[in-house]
């Protein structure tokens, strides 16, 4: 929790510190209110004319809100937008940000997200919310990748939460395709599950047709990009949730502001 006072001057590595005046008491800020702050300061990063990466997810929805909300008051224009899942589409269009995609756009200026996992390293995990695929083939394309999370979600190591590395994969003999991926991550002590969420506890389908198996790790993978190659080489998957070295600067809110971390290519950093 963090409290109500608007840490977005702060960008820098270190936090300033917010004076606490005695009366009235300060109210504390929601972790989805850390979300809509560390979103509005990545906004601060769109120009006018920009071919723009629409993120997916309960962070980058207040993103593309206030860029929606920019454009109808006129101080941003002629933006167009590359939504990464169906979801966010419909949110841009009900907000009037016009849409395209990468075969008329290639090259994109600017990608704002959100992340699951942030490491030291700024490699990150994505796609809990189920559209890694498309994420990583937008983010992947843009000059800039603007990752917006609130701290809970920086981690030590990738699989440092505990939580689910997401594996896309086709329909097609799943349990097949889970099992070899049980096999390759079985050294992290991995558990493979694949995720469910359709009707009457089917399994979660993705825009593009696909299931997905969640890892949970128990251990450091060590040499993520090792790890990323080995998972692609198994026939069946068609993307994970590793963005390796993708991000160019993430903004943290967090209790005493917000942070931004820029990419340093330094061999401090050799994730």
């Amino acid at each position: 929790m963090a409290l109500a006072y608007d840490p977005l001057f702060v960008t820098s590595d270190k936090p300033s510190m917010v004076d606490v005046p005695s009366s009235p008491p300060a109210m504390m800020l929601t972790q989805d209110e850390l979300k809509r702050i560390a979103a509005y300061k990545a906004v601060d990063f769109v120009k006018s004319g920009m071919v723009l990466g629409l993120g997916t997810g309960s962070t980058a929805k207040h993103a593309v809100a206030h860029i929606g909300e920019l454009l109808r008051q006129g101080k941003l224009e002629n933006i167009v937008g590359i939504p990464t899942s169906k979801k966010t589409q419909e949110q841009a269009l009900s907000l009037g940000i016009p849409l395209s995609d990468l075969d008329a756009h290639p090259f994109i200026d600017l990608s704002i997200d959100g992340a699951d996992e942030v490491d030291p390293c700024l490699n990150l995990v994505k796609g809990r919310g189920g559209s890694l695929l498309r994420e990583k083939m937008i983010e992947g394309a843009s000059k800039k990748f603007v990752v917006i999370v609130d701290e809970s979600k920086m981690v030590k190591h990738i699989g440092g939460s505990k939580m689910a590395l997401p594996v896309e994969i086709v329909p097609f003999c799943w349990r097949f395709t889970a099992e070899k991926l049980r096999e390759l991550m079985e050294g992290y002590g991995c558990e493979a599950k694949l995720r469910l969420g359709g009707e009457e506890g089917k399994a979660f389908v993705t825009d593009n047709g696909n299931y997905i198996v969640d890892l949970y790790l128990e251990k450091d993978m060590g040499d993520l990009n090792a790890v990323s190659d080995a998972i692609l080489r198994l026939p069946g998957v068609v993307e994970h949730g590793m963005f390796l070295d993708m991000a160019s600067t993430v903004i943290i809110a967090g209790e005493l502001g917000v942070k931004i971390k820029n990419k340093q290519h330094s061999s401090s950093c050799s994730c």
